[in-house]
């Protein structure tokens, strides 16, 4: 039998951890090892308890929970995946929590379902982004990138970033990952990457795996601001096909 999941509960409102406890402890394979109402405490327990996933809110009293992911997410002994749960949806916060290496988002108006999953999906190593969310980030950074843009100069805005330098990273990769990487930043989830480049879906997770190892990046959300970030992909700007 494989170990169960290991889970952190961070939240300051006790009957809020209570019930996400009993959610999650009625699934075989899952266990809560420990609970904490504040962000420091989060930090504290995450260190000694090295929890697989952390159920993390974002707005509790003294260090909130976006402050903590970050403190957990750059902790080099930590393999805890971050989960953020919130009762706002807001893109801000969405944005926030990525930023600070977030592996998922979920409103705790989701379904105890979508909760359970969502633990499954983070302690199997992937992202819990549906390909609609990871499309608002696209849709941030293009928007980001028009607003910054000379307003005087139009083709300058689908030429930002064009002659940034790549990292060097970037030229690890073979020129099939180079493709994937480029889908992987337009929002395409497996099956369409799949489907795009004529390819079964396991050969594409074994290439979205090799470029995220390639460019030391925790999951596709975070490829998708890497891209943008860097230049690699253009808002607005026509895609090799």
């Amino acid at each position: 039998m494989s170990a169960p999941i290991r889970v952190l509960l961070v939240d300051d409102q006790a009957l809020v951890r209570a019930g996400f406890r009993i959610i999650l402890e009625s699934e075989p394979g899952i266990v809560v090892v420990g609970e904490a109402m504040d962000g420091a405490a989060a930090i504290r327990q995450a260190t000694a308890l090295q929890p697989d996933v952390i159920c993390m809110d974002v707005q509790m009293p003294g260090m909130d929970g976006l402050t903590a992911t970050r403190a957990i997410v750059a902790d080099p002994t930590s393999r805890a995946a971050v989960l953020v749960l919130t009762t706002f949806d807001r893109e801000d916060y969405l944005f926030a929590a990525l930023q600070h290496g977030a592996s998922g988002f979920l409103l705790k108006n989701a379904s105890p379902e979508s909760l359970v999953e969502a633990v499954q999906v983070l302690a199997r190593g992937d992202a819990l982004l549906s390909p609609e969310i990871t499309r608002r980030v696209i849709a941030r950074f293009a928007g980001t990138f028009s607003d910054s843009a000379p307003a005087a100069a139009p083709d300058a805005a689908a030429a930002h970033g064009a002659h940034r330098p790549e990292p060097a990273a970037v030229g690890m990769l073979t020129e099939r990952e180079r493709e994937v990487f480029e889908l992987i930043a337009l929002g395409l989830a497996n099956a369409e990457i799949a489907g795009r480049l004529y390819l079964g879906e396991a050969t594409v997770k074994t290439h979205v795996s090799k470029v995220l190892q390639k460019l030391d990046l925790r999951d596709r959300i975070q490829a998708v601001v890497y891209a943008y970030e860097h230049g690699i992909v253009v808002p607005g700007a026509p895609q090799q096909r």
